[in-house]
């Protein structure tokens, strides 16, 4: 019997192997041989950028890298016998170790250490899955020694290790995740690259860290990039990985380099990793070659960039040793062409503190879209054409400029009495009275001395407001950069008193790239046009500081024209060149002598402090500002001008000052750059009596 049962055995067995064998021989050596294709998409440089003469703004330093790349089914403790040996050939920062990575690496490195962490009870629980194995961890983190975590604070082996370590991990599968990238020496470079075999998933390789080629100027317009340490922001991650991007992938964060991300960015190169079934890569194919992002040609001029920015610096700190301006700590400029609506320079400046506490000047010209202010007089253009486009006033009426007595309320008049006065004369010495009875007459009331105000005020308000919208005024300009704002009206529509406050400026707040828009308005004649900094996008090329093929060319947009006769938007433009070009006129001591023939508009707000400092909230303080345009005849830039809290009571005509050198400026370079052929050019670093510019 028990032979027997051995020979039925055996017969079974020797049956069951044949079967194996004949029957599924075939799938089992194909199982074996069983390999997976797997692409992965690596990182490219991204665009440059560059100005409207071809000159390098924002350019790709390379970098020597080492690299890690995680195979599928490679454990912890295979990462961290390679993290330490990485870390017995390079330095590595290790300021960003915190304690929770001490206590990983710990748990890690002493795994029969940790194990005795938790009770016999407590693994029961575990073995019973009635506990997860993040319970289990939890308590091991707890339950460390705190004198081993200590020790690590002193031990640079560890600390590198665990800052190797945690780079490894913050990456995809077969993606290469940069371990160094910052100061790797050419002896780090040249050891690492020795020992490749015997540091699985290392490489060295070149990567890229975006360069400012002019410092600080125009940077927080032209953005940040992520670095590859953080990846994508958090905020935007669906975003970006719904669009192929990995986590760790630098993207931009602000300005130019978030608002053109699609362009800047690049094709990653596509790479097929083949691996057998234990993750292993058998061998690597290029599926498609990486191309670097598309470049930006921009409307900026990087040498009156620079001009601009330096005046700004020089005449408010030259400001800040006057009395009064204790306030004073920013000034915005923005330079354009009035009849296309490209940035020639956009410029800002703002007095804060460096980490050390030192006083400096730093850069602010995202403020000329994000912040707003009350302008004042500079606004006046639009209130005479509204008074024309209503039947308020025709051209050629004359006023009596003369103080306004109105029951319950103060005098209200002009910084001067002028007596009668046509429109021309009350914008060429900024008469507040002549607006005020030209809103008056829009809200079909009637001024009698000691009397009350009765006004039609929603109304009039609606229709001032839809008039300076036509302008760019109280309303966002399109401008092709994130984060815009568009003012802020007031919201006493049915007062009076601040219903003629508004056609003076003194009401709703404007941003310095409006009123930029607003002037380049009146001075082509009518057109809103969009303004924008990006000139073209063109294809990449390997030649350095070369412009390739245009993708596309950003050509001029007009948003609306104005419902103006071009009878009447010309006689602003006279009284606009009365202003600088005549006696009396509030810039004229300034402007009066410049040989391009300007024609602009001054402006002094009375405002409320708002800034930085709380203690001094609610201060009475006042905004000053400028528009302009030049040559009158045939208008190439315009210009505005604004200093918030520029001093209190009595101070300096800063934005004068500024307006004039601006200008000055931009013609002197004129003559150095009469046209843009897209070659590349040597960067060039050049470097009284004021009327009362109510």
């Amino acid at each position: 019997m028990l032979f027997f049962v051995v020979f039925v055995l055996f017969s079974i067995l020797i049956l069951r192997l044949g079967e194996l064998q004949i029957v599924f021989g075939d799938d089992f050596k194909r199982e074996i041989a069983r390999t997976e294709d797997v692409t992965v998409n690596n990182p490219v440089p991204r665009g440059k950028m560059f100005d409207r003469y071809g000159r390098i703004i924002v350019d790709n330093t390379p970098l020597n890298a080492i690299t890690y790349t995680k195979y599928q089914n490679t454990s912890q403790i295979e990462m961290l016998t390679t993290a330490e040996k990485l870390a017995n050939i390079i330095t590595m920062d290790t300021s960003k170790v915190r304690e929770r990575d001490k206590e990983d690496y710990w748990i890690l490195k002493y795994p029969d250490r940790a194990k005795k962490l938790i009770t016999k009870k407590e693994w029961a629980l575990y073995d019973q899955k009635k506990w997860e194995y993040k319970k289990i961890y939890s308590l091991q983190h707890e339950r460390i020694p705190k004198s081993e975590i200590e020790d690590m604070k002193n031990d640079q082996f560890k600390l590198k290790t665990i800052a190797i370590l945690k780079q490894f991990n913050s990456g995809y599968a077969l993606t290469p995740q940069i371990v160094k990238n910052k100061d790797v020496t050419k002896k780090e470079f040249a050891i690492v690259s020795e020992n490749l075999e015997n540091l699985p998933g290392i490489d060295t390789t070149t990567d890229w860290i975006r360069q400012y080629v002019f410092g600080d100027t125009l940077k927080s317009i032209l953005g940040d990039v992520s670095s590859s340490e953080a990846g994508i922001p958090k905020e935007q991650l669906e975003k970006f990985l719904a669009r192929d991007y990995s986590r760790n992938d630098r993207v931009g964060k602000s300005y130019l380099e978030l608002k053109y991300e699609d362009v800047l960015h690049g094709q990653k190169a596509k790479v097929k990793n083949v691996t057998d079934k234990s993750g292993k890569i058998l061998s690597t194919e290029l599926v498609s070659e990486g191309k670097r992002g598309k470049d930006l040609v921009l409307t900026i001029d990087m040498d009156l960039q620079k001009q601009v920015e330096k005046i700004i610096e020089e005449e408010m700190w030259s400001a800040k040793r006057e009395a009064n301006t204790s306030l004073l700590d920013r000034a915005f400029v923005v330079a354009m062409d009035p009849q296309s609506g490209e940035i020639l320079s956009l410029a800002g400046k703002q007095i804060g503190k460096d980490k050390n506490g030192k006083t400096i000047m730093m850069d602010f010209a995202g403020g000329n879209i994000t912040s707003s202010y009350n302008v004042g007089s500079a606004v006046k253009g639009a209130t005479i054409l509204t008074g024309y486009q209503t039947g308020a006033i025709r051209p050629g009426d004359s006023q009596l400029d003369e103080p306004l007595v109105i029951k319950d309320t103060p005098v209200k008049k002009s910084w001067k009495t002028f007596g009668r006065i046509n429109d021309l004369t009350a914008l060429q010495v900024s008469s507040n009275v002549y607006m005020w009875k030209t809103i008056i007459a829009m809200g079909n009331g009637r001024y009698v001395a000691n009397n009350p105000l009765i006004l039609e005020t929603e109304k009039t308000f609606n229709t001032m407001r839809q008039s300076f919208g036509q302008f760019g005024l109280g309303t966002r300009t399109g401008i092709d950069l994130p984060n815009e704002m568009s003012g802020f009206p007031g919201n006493e529509i049915h007062n009076p008193g601040k219903l003629l406050d508004l056609g003076i400026g003194q009401y709703d707040t404007y941003t310095p790239i409006q009123l930029a828009q607003y002037v380049s308005t009146i001075a082509n004649g009518g057109n809103r046009v969009q303004p924008h900094i990006v000139k073209e996008i063109r294809e990449p090329i390997m030649e350095n500081n070369q412009l390739g093929p245009i993708v596309k060319e950003i050509q001029p947009k007009v948003l609306n024209r104005l419902d103006m006769k071009d009878d009447w938007i010309k006689r602003v433009r006279d009284g606009f060149r009365m202003v600088m070009e005549t006696r009396n006129g509030t810039a004229y001591g300034l402007f009066g002598d410049a040989p391009y023939h300007p024609a602009g508009k001054t402006g002094t707000a009375e405002a409320f402090y708002d800034g930085g400092d709380k203690t001094k909230r609610g201060t009475p303080v006042m905004n000053l500002s400028l528009v302009g345009f030049a040559p009158y005849d045939n208008p190439e830039v315009a210009i505005a001008v604004v200093v918030p809290w520029a001093y209190q009571g009595s101070g300096p005509s800063i934005n004068n000052k500024i307006g004039r050198r601006v200008m000055d400026a931009y013609f002197d370079l004129k003559k150095k750059h009469p046209g843009t052929d897209g070659t590349a050019e040597q960067s060039v670093d050049n470097t009284n009596t004021d009327q009362n510019n109510q």
